[in-house]
């Protein structure tokens, strides 16, 4: 998950609120707060986490959830990969390979996003990806580089 407008730390609390109401799903948990630049210039820094799911949804049903959340908390889809209230991603879906036009999984890319590998372990350290990667393999080849994470606030 990820915000870099309006308050990110704050939409991300308040998308782990949602997160947690999730019909047919359990809350697990979610990482520390990161902070990073935006791949794109000119954009406000991202504040990002990665929260944990257990669901018996099914994976384009989950995707949908997801986006009614960002849409609920003031997400436009105006720009693509443009600034943002909220975006929620399905990282990984169990032991699943997605690969449907709305819905890669693994999602594409987190190989080379420290913001989204470094929670993600926080979370599972010894994760095995559906498509045979391990995320401790993929840690070293993408150094703790241009993020920061954020001290737990009491």
């Amino acid at each position: 998950m990820g915000s870099n407008l309006a308050a990110p730390a704050e939409q991300l609390r308040h998308a782990i609120r949602a997160l947690a109401r999730l019909p047919q799903s359990q809350w697990v948990g979610v990482s520390s707060f990161y902070v990073s630049d935006s791949l794109l210039p000119n954009q406000p820094r991202y504040t990002n986490a990665v929260a944990a799911l257990d669901t018996t949804l099914e994976p384009l049903a989950l995707l949908d959830a997801l986006q009614a959340i960002e849409l609920d908390q003031g997400r436009e889809r105006t720009e693509r990969w443009g600034p943002r209230t909220l975006d929620l991603d399905i990282l990984v879906f169990g032991e699943r390979l997605i690969d449907e036009p709305r819905l890669k999984v693994p999602h594409y890319h987190m190989q080379a996003r420290a913001f989204v590998l470094y929670p993600l372990a926080e979370l599972a350290p010894d994760l095995q990806l559906a498509d045979g990667r391990s995320l401790s393999k993929l840690l070293t080849r993408c150094p703790f580089e241009g993020i920061e994470r954020l001290v737990p606030q009491a």
